[in-house]
């Protein structure tokens, strides 16, 4: 299985795993689970580190390098086409790194892992992390 894992559930499966249900920890480290990570979500760790309004405890270059090592997570660059994809969506979520997410999900044909109840909204397939 492929998963593009939101934000907030890879910072959870490295810093608070048990807000995560036991079933998607599961999921997540099975062998034939392919766990991706979108560049808009280093983006957003990146941003809200920079502005204090996410702490990690080292910067975000090695957090993220060696986080994406330790839970054999992909990362996913941001085409041209999965931004361009993000003026089709329609306005269901107004954070534009979730719109990114689903213009992704929806190009790459990948359920997206999330709390978030609003992505559902949307036409992609939705694994609730909780």
């Amino acid at each position: 299985m492929r998963i593009l894992v939101d934000t907030q559930c890879w910072l959870w499966m490295n810093a608070a795993p048990e807000r995560l249900s036991r079933g998607v920890v599961r999921q997540l480290t099975a062998a034939n689970t392919t766990l991706f990570l979108s560049a808009a979500s280093a983006w957003e760790i990146a941003i809200k580190y920079g502005l204090g309004r996410l702490q990690l405890p080292e910067p975000p270059a090695p957090y993220v390098v060696s986080r994406l090592r330790q839970t054999r997570t992909t990362p996913l660059g941001v085409s041209l086409e999965h931004a361009l994809r993000v003026a089709e969506l329609p306005p269901h979520h107004r954070d534009p790194f979730d719109r990114l997410l689903v213009a992704q999900a929806q190009i790459e044909r990948l359920p997206v892992l999330t709390a978030d109840r609003q992505l559902g909204l949307y036409d992609i397939d939705i694994i609730d992390a909780t």
